[in-house]
């Protein structure tokens, strides 16, 4: 019996998609062809490559409703809020405005005598997992990279976005990239191990959850492939005493609330400073009291369904854990919260780092508030976490925000502004948060090897 990969859909539980996995004799030959083209997509003009994918960028905007609506279909984003469109074009066009300096040869000596120089091969076949809470963004990342620096891709999407995987495939196959160049896959947990371990690609990138990286790691140890990921985050926002309130507000709300919370660099914690605590509570309850839980198909809709009931269930288990144990829910429960996937957005006070709340991913659509005296106290706290993906600093002196960022244990220091992804610098985490370094030149980087070349001249 053939195994199939089932997309529930949050708006009201019912199956939106199923597609068959391929058994494994399949996939083995998706990799054959995959590597048996890649030579030839390598050495075609590096021009030639980023003109096409460019080219598939441009296809996939001529219907950003469609993404839109099909978004909403498979894990509930508001349709309001447009798709992903404009940060999937912008990540690529970036990489395709680089690549040529990005992927250029370190020329250390041109004389008579000698050609002494670094060049960057590509890996070969680069294998990438996707998820599914910005399905679009989230691929692109490595998927433009890797194919203009003169990788053939396999993309693997997430069960609960399976489309998106499909629309990508389709796109840059109708500008003309070779079917065997860029495939999308649908495997199931025990092929994909198996392939991994069987040395069937020369990169894997995996961005999903701890456990799901974890796999990734044991699936390819003793392989000597290289395994980058983006797993899970706490991300922390710290408001101090010098902030612009009101900007603080409307900027970490955003990054707790926005997709419902599903966000890898969300912020999931907020530490303010004791003189702004009681008013940032206030202004932050009375905003999130504001927002409209619903359908995502409906336009006044602010914030959708969870992507899976179950997500849900595991954020409605954390708070009731920290309520329990002492904190204050400020939000009155929405009349659209079914139990199931639809969770009215919640903000806690009276937390602690004891609770599983201000400790474990959440991913979803909570964020808890504590009060600090002072900078120490607030980096203390921010790095007390187990994953380091971003941390935001919310102030009026830019010194201060840079010496800050220099103690925190996190990829990304932002002042001002959360959850954003600048394809200029380089995407990367500590800790649990995993390894890897997407987009910049480090990207490229990191989806090439570096090759040596030293010739003696006569």
């Amino acid at each position: 019996m053939t195994k199939t990969l089932t997309c529930i859909s949050p708006i009201d539980g019912s199956v939106y998609l199923e597609r068959p996995v391929l058994d494994r004799a399949a996939a083995d030959a998706a990799v054959a062809a995959a590597r048996a083209a890649q030579p030839a997509w390598a050495a075609r003009p590096l021009a030639e490559r980023v003109a096409l994918v460019r080219a598939a960028v441009a296809e996939i905007g001529k219907d950003t409703d469609r993404m839109a609506t099909e978004l909403a279909h498979q894990m509930g984003r508001p349709v309001r809020y447009g798709g992903e469109f404009g940060g999937f074009e912008e990540r690529a066009s970036y990489m395709a405005d680089i690549a040529a300096e990005a992927l250029a040869p370190l020329v250390i000596e041109e004389s008579d005598a000698f050609l002494r120089k670094i060049a960057r091969e590509p890996h070969g076949l680069v294998f990438v997992v996707a998820p599914w809470n910005y399905p679009w963004m989230t691929a692109i990342n490595t998927v433009a990279p890797a194919l203009i620096a003169g990788n053939s891709v396999i993309l693997k999407h997430a069960t609960q976005t399976l489309q998106v995987g499909e629309r990508l495939a389709e796109a840059f196959h109708a500008v003309g990239v070779p079917e065997e160049v860029f495939q999308n896959v649908f495997l199931d947990h025990g092929t994909t191990s198996a392939l991994i371990a069987a040395r069937s690609f020369d990169f894997v990138n995996f961005t999903g959850s701890v456990r799901g990286g974890q796999e990734m790691e044991r699936a390819a140890a003793g392989t000597f492939t290289p395994v980058a990921t983006e797993l899970g985050g706490k991300d922390p926002g710290y408001v101090r005493a010098d902030a612009d309130l009101d900007a603080a507000v409307d900027g970490l709300l955003d990054g707790a609330f926005f997709n419902s919370g599903q966000c890898c660099c969300g912020i999931e914690r907020i530490y303010v400073h004791e003189s702004l605590y009681d008013a940032f509570v206030e202004k932050a309850v009375a905003e999130v009291r504001k927002m409209t839980l619903g359908n995502p198909l409906d336009r006044d809709t602010t914030i959708g369904p969870m992507a899976h009931v179950r997500f849900a269930a595991e954020v409605r288990a954390q708070i009731d854990e920290a309520v329990a144990a002492g904190a204050t829910a400020h939000v009155e429960t929405f009349p659209a919260d079914d139990g199931g996937a639809y969770l009215t957005p919640q903000v806690l006070t009276g937390v602690s780092h004891e609770m599983r709340v201000m400790r474990d991913e959440s991913f979803g659509p909570v964020v808890g508030i504590m009060p600090v005296r002072d900078d120490d106290e607030a980096v203390r706290l921010m790095n007390d976490s187990q994953f380091g993906l971003t941390a935001a600093i919310f102030t009026r002196d830019a010194a201060a925000a840079e010496a800050i960022g220099a103690r925190l244990e996190t990829g990304t220091v932002f002042m001002n502004r959360c959850d954003y992804l600048d394809p200029a610098l380089c995407w990367t985490g500590c800790k649990d948060t995993g390894r890897g370094a997407g987009l910049s030149v480090l990207g490229y980087h990191a989806l090439t090897r570096p090759k040596s070349y030293h010739l003696k001249k006569g």
